[in-house]
């Protein structure tokens, strides 16, 4: 476990704030002309999924949080479920809640690898988030046809993919083309 500085507290570090890991959303180092300068965080809570603010100080420090990378198997989602399991032995099966997978779950494919983030509070091994490759292909299940000459919506359409999410991509996509899909923006990348 390594000790951040104030200043080092940036976004996408994951932090132990109050006994539990938190991950920095934003940061902002403010320096005012009479008073000592201060980062001004916001802090997703890992476990709880709040987000809430913070500030430290430049005597303060935090705890980087002890994270584990196991790379997992999508299996389905049934009822607000959604099952992983061990690439290398399938039988060792768990299941996470939807509020952990967030915005993660329109771009699960069954069968498809992700990683887990594990934290370890000398206790137990708790998956706190799941982390998505930042391309990822996907087949088109429906696009319509492109109508020549209409170029009013920026020569855009919807798509929807295999998975069910729909997304805007340009007018020459087809169905059953392969895109490419950036799992932080959600957008149409290129067709592969």
């Amino acid at each position: 476990m390594s000790q951040l500085q104030y200043s080092e507290i940036r976004e996408k570090k994951i932090i132990i704030y109050n006994n539990e890991p938190c991950e920095v959303i934003e940061s902002h180092v403010a320096r005012t002309q009479q008073r000592k300068p201060q980062n001004q965080v916001k802090l997703r809570s890992l476990i709880s999924g709040k987000v809430f603010p913070a500030t430290f100080h430049v005597a303060d420090s935090a705890n980087e949080a002890d994270i584990i990378k196991r790379d997992v198997t999508f299996l389905y989602t049934n009822r607000g479920e959604y099952w992983f399991c061990d690439p290398v032995d399938k039988s060792k099966r768990f299941k996470l809640d939807t509020a952990l997978i967030g915005d993660a779950s329109k771009f699960l494919n069954p069968n498809g690898n992700v990683t887990a983030l594990v934290w370890d509070n000398d206790e137990e091994e708790k998956v706190i988030k799941l982390s998505l490759p930042i391309k990822i292909n996907f087949k088109v299940r429906e696009a319509p046809p492109a109508v020549r000459g209409d170029t009013s919506k920026a020569g855009n359409k919807i798509i929807t993919l295999e998975n069910g999410t729909t997304l805007n991509a340009p007018m020459f996509i087809k169905e059953g083309d392969t895109v490419s899909v950036n799992t932080e923006t959600g957008d149409y990348v290129e067709r592969v």
